[in-house]
Formats: C-alpha cells, sequence, structure tokens
C-alpha cells in the first residue's frame, strides 16, 4: 500500500484569483481532495517556491480534520517522489518528468501520473505526444477525464506509435496508460448553497419572478470561442418559453475574456432570445452565484467547442439539485444519462471528410491563424440541435415535478460518482495498481541519460569552444589578484548576473586563497579540499572565476 503522493504543483499557490480558468478550479480541489479523502498518510508539494508548513495546511487541509502529513520542497526535487513512489502533475505534460527521473534513479524510481485538462490545441497535443519518444512506460499515466478524453489519446498515440514504427523499422514504443478518472464537486457545498428558501425567495423578487416561472441558469466562462456561441440557447428558451406560455428568464453567470463580448452576447441575446429576459451575472461574485443556485430552476449549457473535454458546471448542477440540459458533447454525456438527470441535446460535427477542418488546423498550426480562431471557427460550424432543446427545456418547464425527479437524480449521481472524496479514491487505487505495474516490470534499457535534444548545454555545445573544464583541469590563481578582487565583484551588477546558479563571490575568493597557497590545482582537488555541500556550485563557479581572469586553466 502506497502511503505517500508528491504533487508537481509550480506556484506553490494554493488559492485562486479573479477569473479562474476551470482547470485550475479542478486541479486545487484535487490537490485538496487528495489530501483529505485519498487515505494518503503524506501528501508532498513541489514548488518553484515552496509554501511553509502552516499555509500548506490551511491550503490543504483546511478544517478537514484530516490526520494527512504534508511537506513540501523544492520543484525538481526528486527525492520526494522516489520516498512516496508516485509524482503527480495537473497536466498532461509527463516527457520532461520522464528525464528527470531517469537521470535521478532510473525509470523505474517512481511512477508520473499527468491529467488531460484539453486535447485540442496542437501544441498541447505535441507535448503530450512527447511521451512517446521519453523515458515514459505503462508505470506512467496520464489521466482521462471521460471516455471521449481516452478516445482521443488512445487515437492520437496510436497513430504516432505506427508512424514512429514506419520511420525506423521497428515497433511503436510503450506508451503511458490512460486510465478514466473524472473531475469531481464537493457536493455538500453545493446542496447547501441551493437548499435555501430564503435566499431563493430574495433573488428571485428581485428577478420579479414568482413561484410558477422559471429561471435558466448557465454557468461558466461567457466566451464563444472557447466555450459555446450563445445563439443556439438563446433560441431554444425562447421556442421553449413560447410553447409553455412561461415567463422565463435566462441567466448567464460568468466573465467575459473581452469587455466587448458583453455587446456582442447582448446583440445576439436581443435577435434571438425574443420575450425571454437575458442577464449576464458576475460570476466571479461568489455570494450572488450561489444564490443564483438556490433561486434558478433548470441549468442549460450548449458547449459546442473541442477545448472543453469534461465540463465541471454540470456537476455544479447537479448536486445543487437542478436538472441538467445539456449537448451531447464530449464528457457532459459522460457525467449525465439522457432521461435520468437531465436531457441531452444532440450534436452535429462539422464534415469529416472533406479536408477543411485540416486547413484551419495548418493555418493555426502554420501561425496565420491564432488558437482562439482555430477553435472558434470549428465550433461556429458545430451544430447542436435547437427543437430538441427547446423541447427538453418546454418537458421541465411544464413539470416541477419531472425537474425534482431528475435534481435529485443528479444529486444521487455525484454522491456516488463525483464527490470529491469518490474521486480521490480512484487515484488512490491507480497510484497502487501502477506501482504494481512498475514492481513487476524489468529495468528498461537506458543509454541515454538525459534528453538528446534537451540536454546539458555544456555537453551539447562543448565542439565551440577550445576545450572544456573538466575535473581535470588545472587552475592557477592569476599573478595580482587577490581574493578582495573577487569579493568586490558583489558590488558589479554585470558580475552578480545569475549569481545565484553558482557559490557567492565570498566562496570563491576562498577557492582563490587556496590556489594563492598551494598553486595550481585541478578541478578535483580544488573540490575536495571544499566543503561537500558547496561542490556543485563551485564547480560552475570556477568557470566564473576564469571568465574575469581571477584564475588562469592555461597552466
Amino acid at each position: 500500500m502506497s502511503a505517500r503522493l508528491s504533487i508537481y504543483h509550480p506556484s506553490g499557490q494554493l488559492g485562486l484569483g479573479p477569473n479562474p480558468f476551470g482547470k485550475d478550479v479542478a486541479n486545487l480541489q484535487l490537490i485538496q481532495a487528495l489530501a483529505r479523502h485519498g487515505g494518503f498518510e503524506q501528501v508532498d508539494i513541489l514548488a518553484v517556491r515552496p509554501p511553509g508548513e502552516a499555509d500548506l495546511r490551511a491550503g490543504l487541509l483546511g478544517d478537514s480534520g484530516a490526520a494527512t502529513r504534508v511537506a513540501s520542497g523544492q520543484l525538481l526535487n526528486t527525492a520526494l517522489p522516489k520516498a512516496s513512489g508516485a509524482l503527480l502533475r495537473g497536466q498532461p505534460y509527463i516527457s520532461e518528468l520522464a528525464w528527470l527521473r531517469r537521470k535521478a534513479g532510473g525509470d523505474r524510481a517512481y511512477s508520473l501520473i499527468g491529467l488531460a485538462h484539453t486535447l485540442a490545441p496542437p501544441a498541447v497535443r505535441e507535448l503530450m505526444a512527447a511521451s512517446l519518444i521519453a523515458p515514459n512506460h505503462p508505470w506512467d499515466a496520464i489521466v482521462c477525464t471521460s471516455p471521449s478524453v481516452q478516445d482521443g489519446l488512445s487515437q492520437m498515440f496510436a497513430g504516432l506509435g505506427e508512424h514512429l514504427a514506419e520511420r525506423t523499422g521497428g515497433r511503436p514504443p510503450p506508451q503511458p496508460a490512460l486510465p478514466i478518472i473524472p473531475l469531481g464537486v464537493h457536493g455538500e457545498t453545493f446542496r447547501a448553497l441551493a437548499d435555501r428558501p430564503q435566499a431563493r425567495a430574495e433573488l428571485r423578487q428581485e428577478l420579479g419572478l414568482a413561484d410558477d416561472d422559471v429561471l435558466v441558469l448557465w454557468v461558466g466562462r461567457l466566451s464563444f470561442f472557447e466555450k459555446a456561441f450563445p445563439q443556439p440557447m438563446f433560441k431554444a428558451v425562447r421556442k421553449a418559453a413560447e410553447e409553455t406560455g412561461a415567463k422565463v428568464v435566462f441567466a448567464m453567470a460568468g466573465w467575459f475574456p473581452d469587455a466587448a463580448d458583453r455587446d456582442r452576447y447582448a446583440q445576439a441575446a436581443a435577435a434571438y432570445a425574443g420575450g425571454v429576459e437575458v442577464r449576464f451575472e458576475n460570476g466571479n461574485d461568489r455570494e450572488r452565484l450561489g444564490r443564483l443556485w438556490a433561486a434558478s430552476d433548470i441549468f442549460l449549457s450548449l458547449v459546442d467547442n473541442i477545448q472543453e473535454t469534461f465540463g465541471i458546471t454540470p456537476l455544479e448542477a447537479m448536486a445543487a439539485g437542478l436538472p441538467v440540459v445539456v449537448s451531447d458533447w464530449d464528457g457532459y454525456r459522460f457525467t449525465v444519462r439522457d432521461g435520468q438527470e437531465g436531457f441531452l441535446v444532440p450534436t452535429l460535427g462539422g464534415p469529416a471528410a472533406g479536408g477543411l477542418g485540416a486547413v484551419l488546423a495548418s493555418r493555426h498550426v502554420m501561425e496565420l491563424e491564432t488558437y482562439q480562431t482555430y477553435v472558434g471557427a470549428v465550433a461556429q460550424h458545430t451544430a447542436v440541435h435547437i427543437g430538441r432543446c427547446a423541447q427538453a427545456l418546454a418537458e421541465l418547464i411544464r413539470s416541477p415535478d419531472l425537474r425534482r425527479r431528475m435534481g435529485a437524480a443528479g444529486r444521487e449521481r455525484i454522491r456516488t460518482a463525483f464527490d470529491w472524496p469518490v474521486v480521490a479514491g480512484q487515484y488512490r487505487d491507480l497510484v497502487e495498481e501502477l506501482g504494481q505495474v512498475r514492481a513487476a516490470a524489468g529495468d528498461p534499457p537506458s543509454g541515454w541519460a538525459s534528453n538528446p535534444v534537451k540536454g546539458d548545454p555544456f555537453v551539447d555545445f562543448a565542439h565551440f569552444a577550445t576545450e572544456v573544464l573538466t575535473m581535470e583541469t588545472r587552475l592557477a590563481p592569476v599573478r595580482g589578484v587577490t581574493a578582495d578582487d573577487v569579493r568586490r565583484t558583489d558590488d558589479v551588477q554585470l558580475d552578480r548576473a545569475y549569481g545565484p546558479l553558482r557559490a557567492p563571490a565570498a566562496s570563491c575568493a576562498t577557492v582563490l586563497d587556496l590556489l594563492s597557497a598551494r598553486g595550481p590545482m585541478t578541478v578535483r582537488e580544488i573540490l575536495l579540499a571544499s566543503p561537500p555541500p558547496e561542490r556543485r556550485a563551485l564547480e560552475l563557479a570556477m568557470g566564473w572565476m576564469a571568465k574575469y581572469g581571477f584564475v588562469d586553466w592555461l597552466t
């Protein structure tokens, strides 16, 4: 049984700023869930600036009462994952971590686990595909949040593997495992927000809604090019209101990436929503958003974008007890069961046989179009059935009982499948499974100790120089130079450039005193005469001392 887990979290920040992206919210909540509910005795955070113990406990454990030990370390510290047996990253890029692992202790030192949040950006796909040419193995994994993600990655890895085999006359290289583990939500949090009759009554009164009127809610980034074009939703809500004769208000809670987008959305609403009032609410106002969860009757999200792979807001809606009407699209069809927690609205992808999409992709890859234009153009030519959506909305508008039944079913689905403690347990199981695969495997070939494409620049470009600094290079003090000359470099900004990478000037001055007393010495002799903790930094500093004429290597 694995008792520890290490997490690669470069920022070290255990909080969210304004306008957070869904992946950032999900990653933070996942880390917290693993610490609180994963069953690990210890969780380690690897960061550029590791947080202190108090901040770490507050950010990870809060007031949960979990007994998990928490620790932090430097980002490239491989000792922690070696001790835990697994290193999790909230992104799918695990190839460079594999090279780091190889240098630190071999390919079987621990398992690497990445998490795919999107498959759409070609640059992201390329970074994920690098796992096939890096020392990644079946005891590593890229977590897929839905079957759609798993299918997409399997197809990509299979195609690239066959291409590499064709190029080399060999066979496809091993690939990381692609397990399906969903994202989660805090079910009780949304239940508590929604089950507030007073908050519901107050906000509905503010919006001019009677008990029989219907509030339809969207939650998410208000981005037509990365989330969903709103026009089909405006049309469907209008048709449903006209068919039922009900008063319907459509609230879209989120934030606009570009302030000008508000006018674009308002223009589209005026053109297509008819008599339905469309309100744009501030999704960053947590108190207001909580009241919207309480006041709403139906959740609507017709996502049409390949940028999306899972979709966390339908889970939040189900946890709040709302029936959901969502597009039959990627992760939505995994989380929402048609006719049970809500309705799936049929979708129609663009032409797959004419090569038109390849033109769009090529224009983006060749930097003729932005990524936003690429995915936005694909979404603009992807259809969600307006009539079926209106039919689903009308059915829910007519039947408060159906809304209650589907809302209750949604809450039960969250409890059994998508609550964070359930999801955290699946990660714990994955860590155990990968550990068993790793233990049963033999040592793979490992002739290359570092990435031949992104290796040590002092090695890769050694042929640029007349000669290179080695352990056998003999260094001598330059005549007339003193230790004080070395110390005075602290007063010259250009001399101090990139100083944290090497030993400080005071340590270099000590080396100069040593050479002045003993005469020329090899780099090896100098390092052996120096304190062990300083040796690595001093080795780099000797090149700096030679650069500024404090020591001479042509002795």
